[in-house]
């Protein structure tokens, strides 16, 4: 019988394995410095970081390093040849025969058959014609064909395709050979990494305010020019690679390589992202590697006539809630494929990083689902974890930022979990920042649940602050999320069908709306200067945009009526949604000036639950927010850290903003060497009910 371990005995084994972690993790130190409660999971992370180091390495032992393996796009699917001729490979390692047709040879599915080769893959080379005229023309429609194991002859579009289209009454996509004679030509310069992130979280097709599908076009005319003015510096472009299914708001991706047909050609999302760039505004892709549409006919699934190939085989290549399936993440073709693709989107369209989806989901085999997340932890570590799917993202963090080291990387991820954001050198995922995915639910739940005098403000800056030190957030009220049908904006929230008959100015200012104008600034604000490194809006909810959304669909008769955005609506001068618009647009110019997305976490001098009031201090401003429905303080004292004059640079009761003017702007405020809440100085000032202020010391240089 074995002698116990001792607890002396079991401490040794413990100092051995942190310090073998610390050994094999480079900066493993600085994370556990800064999080000590980390230490237990020390042999995770150095699990982790081997794993993605040993990959690494296998890339380039066997493909030459991760900047040749991530150049898939170069050799797989169609390529013509400079001598004329078709170059084109697959990988289909559960096919008996792979073929090339279309409308080249007439649709004859067998005259040109593929070569096998080791791993699953087929090439074949189609030589030129003899007077060297294209062999298949530009916009010629192509398929692979697949001679399964048990005799199938399958019809399928290639996962390396470039553009697919749907045409007429057709239910399934057709691929169409993407070779224009002439290529958008970039003019503009990728703009540096903004030191203050103000996302304009978009979708192309719904940005027109006619019943349609609005076009690249209509966005990089219409709509950029407005997202400039209001201050935003980055725009996230929903629902482009391509999907069959427009009302899967592009989550259900088909074609990975391309961009969706529905809104235009890829040389007019070329134009539109050279734009933006032109403009000064950085372009975030909202990259979906988390799950797969479970079409075959135009998908990726069942490619070579299995179930496995790119994904799982049986239930674990299957996500039962989004019913769609999931990568193989260790597989080798998977990785070259997802990592390309990454490139891909950074190469030929010049995209400025990506908003990864649904990574809780591929972070973990129970995918988040009838999960809590306490914060516990044991939550974050284990068997639970998938650590293929998060060596994954590794490698596409450090691929991304290998190749452009401005570029920025968003973790869709509610779960919290730690180092995610952290540097992978230190153990991490590797990911610039995450998504405060607690902060919409804590308004939404506010605004459904309390009444205005039941807000509790402790626990509206306990949500806004709650965050892991050193991995930096990306704050919103709200995002596409809450604009969806079966939820609502925190302006239908607060407005209702009141939004239909009052919001114009020739019409009373009812309670109602005077409370959800006012409400919807100062939530907008507080979320804007307290709750993270970054900040994100969803298209037109900056104005208070009215109804919900809702894309064509049997359940509706196919209308797009909630699948457009009224702009315009902030251009009519009778209507009280330019008050909400002008109060955005401010917002984020002052942020632009004193940035303070980009200082240190705030310093939060009061949260008075009886006073209702929010004070804290940041980027040497001194926010003041008043949620008291009715009362107002007169000489209320307010601490700071600064010595010397204020002066009011934001004041959400302004004319401009749909306010009631009860603050006088010429007014000087001085600070006093009177010690208020823990700051060495404080200042009296007017705080009227329902109202933001923001002052700056202007004795400071700027």
């Amino acid at each position: 019988m074995a002698a116990p371990v001792t607890p002396a005995a079991r401490a040794e084994d413990s100092e051995a394995a942190l310090n073998a972690a610390l050994a094999d993790v480079p900066e493993l130190a600085r994370l556990l410095e800064v999080d000590p409660y980390l230490k237990p999971y020390a042999v995770d992370f150095q699990r982790r970081y081997k794993q993605f180091s040993q990959i690494l390495n296998n890339i380039g032992e066997n493909e030459g390093g991760i900047d040749k393996f991530s150049r898939g796009y170069e050799s797989f699917g169609v390529h013509r040849c400079a001598d004329g001729g078709l170059y084109c490979k697959e990988w289909a390692p559960g096919a008996e025969g792979v073929f090339l047709t279309g409308d080249f040879n007439g649709w004859n599915p067998f005259s040109y058959p593929y070569k096998k080769l080791d791993y699953g893959k087929w090439k074949l080379y189609i030589p030129p014609k003899q007077n060297k005229s294209v062999l298949v023309p530009h916009g010629s429609k192509l398929k692979v064909v697949i001679t399964s194991k048990s005799g199938e002859i399958l019809y399928r579009i290639s996962p390396w395709a470039k553009y697919v289209v749907r045409e007429g009454a057709n239910v399934n996509y057709d691929w169409l050979h993407w070779d224009p004679e002439h290529s958008y030509e970039f003019k503009h310069s990728r703009p540096k990494k903004p030191r203050s992130l103000r996302i304009y979280e978009c979708h192309v097709g719904i940005s027109s305010h006619e019943g349609k599908v609005a076009s690249y076009k209509h966005f990089t005319c219409n709509v950029l020019p407005r997202i400039k003015d209001l201050g935003y510096n980055c725009i996230q472009l929903m629902a482009i690679m391509e999907h069959a299914y427009y009302a899967s708001f592009g989550y259900q991706i088909t074609s990975f390589f391309a961009a969706s047909s529905r809104y235009g050609t890829p040389e007019e999302l070329k134009e539109l992202v050279d734009t933006a760039h032109s403009m000064g505004i950085i372009v975030l892709l909202d990259v979906v590697h988390s799950h797969a549409s479970k079409n075959s006919a135009d998908g990726l699934n069942m490619f070579d006539g299995t179930d496995s190939c790119y994904f799982h085989s049986g239930p674990r290549g299957t996500h039962d809630l989004w019913d769609s399936r999931l990568f193989a993440y260790s597989s080798w073709e998977v990785l070259r494929f997802l990592l390309s693709n990454i490139r891909w989107w950074l190469e030929e369209y010049r995209f400025d990083g990506f908003r990864f989806d649904g990574v809780t989901s591929m972070l973990y085999h129970h995918h988040g689902m009838g999960q809590g997340f306490s914060g516990d932890y044991s939550e974050y570590f284990g068997l639970q974890v998938d650590e293929d799917a998060l060596t994954y993202l590794m490698l596409a963090n450090h691929l991304v930022h290998t190749l452009y080291p401005d570029s920025i990387t968003i973790a869709e991820d509610v779960s919290g979990m730690p180092a995610l954001c952290s540097p992978i050198s230190q153990g991490g995922g590797g990911f610039d920042y995450r998504l405060a995915m607690a902060i919409p639910d804590k308004w939404i739940q506010l605004l459904k649940e309390f009444k205005d005098e039941d807000w509790n403000m402790g626990d509206i800056v306990y949500t806004l602050t709650n965050r892991r030190y050193l991995e930096k957030c990306i704050a919103y009220a709200e995002s596409h999320d809450q604009a969806l049908v079966g939820d609502k904006t925190v302006a239908f929230w607060l407005m209702d069908a009141e939004m239909y008959t009052n919001m114009s100015v020739l019409s009373p200012f009812t309670p109602v709306i005077d409370r959800g104008i006012q409400l919807h600034k100062m939530i907008r604000l507080i979320t804007h200067g307290l709750g993270g490194e970054g900040y994100l809006n969803f298209m037109g909810n900056e104005f208070g945009h009215p109804e919900w959304l809702d894309f064509p669909r049997k359940g509706n008769n196919e209308s797009y009526h909630y699948a457009r955005r009224q702009f315009h609506l902030t251009d009519d001068d009778l209507l009280r949604y330019k008050f909400l618009n002008n109060f955005d647009r401010d917002m984020n110019r002052l942020e632009e000036r004193c940035g303070w997305l980009s200082a240190p976490q705030a310093y939060v001098s009061e949260k008075h639950e009886g006073n209702k009031i929010i004070a804290f201090e940041r980027a040497g401003l001194l926010f003041i927010f008043n949620f008291h429905p009715s009362k107002s303080y007169t000489d209320y004292r307010v601490g700071t850290a600064l010595p010397g004059k204020f002066k009011i640079v934001l004041d959400s009761d302004a004319a401009e903003y749909g306010g009631h003017q009860r603050l006088d702007h010429s007014t000087d405020f001085f600070s006093e060497a009177f010690e208020h809440n823990g700051r060495p100085y404080s200042l009296l000032v007017y705080i009227p009910s329902r109202v933001a202020l923001i002052l700056q010391n202007v004795d400071l240089p700027n």
